[in-house]
């Protein structure tokens, strides 16, 4: 039930995002000047619609999007008498710039939105990958706290990297010879060691090495890549250090620079996804021809919603929202692109024009005419049906081979 639930959320939490894009490019549309025809949520049959002012509301079945219909977008566009003026490819290019950039900065803007609100709420996840000292201290003798299993058992004391001057906020980048780059490797490093150690670390400017008594502990490790592989007991050094938590808290006032920080953290990822599209064809194709599904390929709607659903029957609503936002950002940086019809190429086509008609003033000539769309169209065809393509074998692979995180 939590699973069909979460789904739906998810979906019309999509929808939702879908429709302050497109009342981006309204609302700016209206407040300077240009006349906006339609805004309408979804696509197909008309469930209802009303009209305030010069422009028609409505709703339609599909919530699979929406449109606003902005008189005069290009020059292709019929115009009745009112509308001449008032046409969009008419105006000043930075107002054809904020209008189109307008559906993208509301994107951006419910993605930063939604991460405040984590970041307050939960907290944000901890995006330090380097291996970080949070906690110095004893390190436990054994895993097995007093009802068992894998706790570790309660100690006290100095540890071997306390008492040997390592402190918290220090970053290990060297076990002995052997470099370290995250808190994984770094206990991967030390678990097969013995004796005294040199431990290199970065505080502040410095790089320091520290000698550390290696002592050895009782701990459960796994010694197979078999996922059905149970952890044996055994012998291991340790130094009793901890890394940093998984989750930051934040209160109301340090949540707004670390949302601004984990916002460009996002951002950095979701640049990577964008330019490893055309290569994740090949997963996507293993995928729907019954190949393992990876995790890092891309989804669709339903393969979002779907992943949404899995985090609400699990009770990870943390994750659900960081992906309503993840996705927020992506719609913007996807729609950023200088292709027909995304609002990037209409972006490109005016600053074109603009860049076009400043070397004509300064030979003397006259503004030229409005870029011909006709031209472009073989281009928008061919950006139409690729990515119609694209997203077609996402749905497929969505519903035949989906993800399952959890």
């Amino acid at each position: 039930m939590m699973f069909v639930l979460g789904v739906v959320l998810f979906a019309l939490g999509i929808t939702a995002s879908v429709a302050l894009h497109e009342a981006g490019h309204m609302w700016t549309a209206q407040k300077l000047g240009m006349k906006v025809r339609r805004y309408y949520i979804g696509f197909g049959p008309r469930i209802f619609s009303f009209r305030r002012g010069e422009t028609e509301y409505g709703l339609k079945a599909l919530p699979a999007g929406g449109f606003c219909d902005i008189a005069g977008m290009t020059a292709l566009d019929e115009l009745a008498p009112d509308e001449y003026d008032r046409a969009m490819y008419k105006q000043k290019t930075w107002k054809r710039l904020v209008v189109m950039s307008g559906g993208i900065a509301m994107n951006f803007l419910i993605g930063i939105v939604l991460v405040y609100a984590l970041a307050v709420s939960s907290g944000l996840p901890n995006t330090e990958t380097r291996a970080v000292v949070g906690t110095v201290g004893c390190a436990a003798p054994t895993q097995a706290g007093e009802e068992g299993g894998y706790a570790p058992a309660e100690c006290e004391g100095v540890g071997p990297a306390q008492a040997a001057g390592i402190q918290p906020g220090d970053v290990i980048v060297a076990v002995g010879d052997t470099r370290v780059e995250t808190f994984g490797q770094l206990v991967q490093a030390t678990q097969p060691l013995s004796g005294t150690v040199d431990f290199t670390v970065e505080r502040d400017d410095e790089t320091l090495t520290f000698p550390v008594a290696i002592q050895q502990v009782q701990r459960w490790v796994y010694e197979s890549d078999d996922p059905d592989a149970e952890p044996v007991s055994r012998e291991v050094g340790a130094i009793g250090v901890g890394g940093e938590p998984r989750v930051l808290e934040y209160t109301p006032l340090s949540a707004v620079p670390a949302t601004f920080e984990f916002t460009g953290y996002l951002a950095a990822r979701t640049a990577e996804a964008l330019v490893q599209l055309p290569s994740k064809v090949s997963d996507l194709w293993t995928a729907v021809t019954g190949g393992e599904r990876a995790v890092d390929t891309p989804v669709s709607v339903v393969g979002a919603s779907v992943i949404g659903g899995q985090f609400a029957e699990a009770g990870i609503w943390q994750s659900f929202v960081l992906l309503l936002a993840q996705l927020n950002f992506f719609l913007g940086a996807f729609n950023l692109l200088p292709l027909l019809p995304l609002d990037g190429g209409h972006m490109a086509v005016a600053i074109y024009e603009r860049l076009r008609n400043w070397v004509r003033n300064l030979r003397g000539l006259a503004d030229g005419p409005p870029v011909d769309y006709m031209k472009l169209l073989p281009l928008t065809y061919v950006a139409v049906v690729v990515g119609g393509a694209y997203m077609l074998l996402t749905l497929t692979a969505d519903i035949v081979n989906p993800i399952k995180l959890l």
